[in-house]
């Protein structure tokens, strides 16, 4: 049934898409702009193919993306609401528990040079911070695309962020790096009136983002002084950790993304592998959950945990069934995605106390 609604609600969206999506739509209303660079991330500009594109790939989009999708379909139709009464594409539970943006910590000029805190009410500045950040094939993706993450780390009694950052083709892989760990001092410095302990911080990746959290938890040239503070890492779903071999592997999922991201040249791609940097001033503590049916997240996944338990650190690779890469992350923190949501949940209670 999940599958059929799905189906559904992806040939409504490319329906209701048949004014073109880049331009102007009822009511003189747009996509926002970060929705339409989106899809044109994921789907080209091409119109003749841009309704096929979304039947195949409408799962992909962010949470906010789709949810402004299905915005301008109940626009279209004149109802309230989106399709399928508000239900979230793929999900099958409803909309999402929400919590509100506590402030936002600006550490550069550029716009997605900003970090959304959202502190428990009850914060008295002893706790932990867990530092969310973002996937995208580090060249799309907001801050903004957390779903139901900061109601539930929230309730935890986690200060929890939201962390953007340069993407390409405007910042390369090094200086997104170098963004969160821009990022992380910044945060720090607003311990005080964030509510959260400065030398307690987890940082939380998917996708792209678990491959910028590994290299700026195992390179300490990226965060400096605020290297310490990581006491942990959780991975969600990464394939990235050991760039010389997916780019090498042909039975990877997108054999040539890891070549266009990061070029050609073994020096730069070794000097981007988290892999590479095990063995020095690596975080304490890890752990990396991957999509069962996924190899290439299972290989590397494990690989990385492997070289870090060899190195002397708390480190488990953890196989999650029933969900796909999407999911995932978008689940975390619902009864949809129980086994990751318990899986993270327990590493922290064990991390951090």
């Amino acid at each position: 049934m999940k599958a059929v609604t799905k189906a559904l609600l992806a040939a409504a969206a490319t329906a209701a898409l048949a004014a073109p999506i880049l331009a102007q739509q009822r009511g003189g209303e747009r996509l926002p702009a970060e929705c339409r660079e989106e899809i044109m991330q994921l789907c080209g500009s091409d119109r003749a193919q841009l309704r096929a594109c979304l039947r195949e790939k409408y799962a992909e989009l962010s949470e906010t993306c789709s949810a402004q999708l299905r915005e301008r379909m109940a626009a279209r139709r004149g109802g309230g609401q989106g399709a399928g009464g508000g239900a979230r594409v793929g999900g099958g539970m409803g909309q999402y528990a929400s919590a509100k943006i506590s402030s936002t910590v600006v550490y550069g000029q550029d716009a997605r040079q900003q970090v959304d805190l959202y502190t428990p009410d009850d914060a008295v500045g002893d706790a932990p911070l867990v530092v969310f950040v973002h996937g995208g094939g580090w060249q799309i993706g907001n801050r903004s695309h957390v779903q139901a993450k900061p109601q539930h780390f929230r309730d935890a009694g986690y200060v929890f962020a939201s962390a953007g950052y340069r993407l390409l083709p405007d910042a390369p892989v090094e200086q997104q790096a170098a963004d969160l760990g821009a990022a992380l001092k910044a945060l720090r410095a607003q311990a005080e009136t964030g509510g959260f302990d400065r030398d307690t911080i987890v940082l939380m990746g998917h996708s792209a983002g678990a491959h910028l959290a590994a290299l700026v938890a195992s390179d300490p040239q990226y965060a400096g002084d605020a290297f310490g503070a990581i006491r942990g890492v959780v991975l969600l779903d990464g394939a990235g950790y050991d760039v010389m071999t997916a780019a090498a592997t042909p039975t990877m999922e997108l054999p040539t993304l890891y070549k266009d991201v990061f070029g050609t040249d073994p020096a730069r791609q070794k000097a981007l592998s988290p892999i590479t940097h095990v063995g020095g001033k690596d975080a304490p503590h890890w752990l990396a959950l991957y999509v069962a049916e996924r190899p290439g997240s299972k290989m590397q996944s494990e690989a990385l945990m492997g070289a870090l338990a060899k190195a002397g650190k708390d480190a488990s690779a953890v196989a999650i069934t029933g969900t796909d890469h999407g999911r995932m992350n978008r689940e975390l923190g619902t009864e949809a995605g129980k086994a990751q949501t318990e899986a993270v949940d327990a590493f922290l209670k064990r991390v951090l106390g």
